[in-house]
């Protein structure tokens, strides 16, 4: 059997250099979690706001009156055969 040291059996293996590629997976990556992170936080802020505008709306009542309606268009061709009466 082989005699066992101290340095036969406590030889770590030396960390490989980081290759061009690792350099720029790893920074690639770290600049993909920050825009998350970022987005994340606008998403956040952008949300809180909406609902706060929701509840004010929802507390005036007469901000959701003020919607200005559409005319059908039998509404307009009525109005259309209106004008021409009135001109001739």
């Amino acid at each position: 059997m082989a005699k066992l040291t101290t340095d036969k059996i406590f030889t770590f293996a030396k960390a490989a250099k980081e290759t061009a590629l690792d350099k720029t997976t790893r920074i690639v990556r770290q600049m993909t979690e920050d825009e998350a992170e970022k987005r994340q936080i606008k998403t956040k802020q952008l949300r809180l706001a909406r609902l706060e505008k929701e509840a004010n709306i929802s507390a005036d009542p007469t901000a959701a009156s003020r919607k200005k309606s559409r005319k059908t268009t039998k509404q307009k061709a009525t109005n259309s055969v209106d004008n021409k009466k009135s001109e001739g």
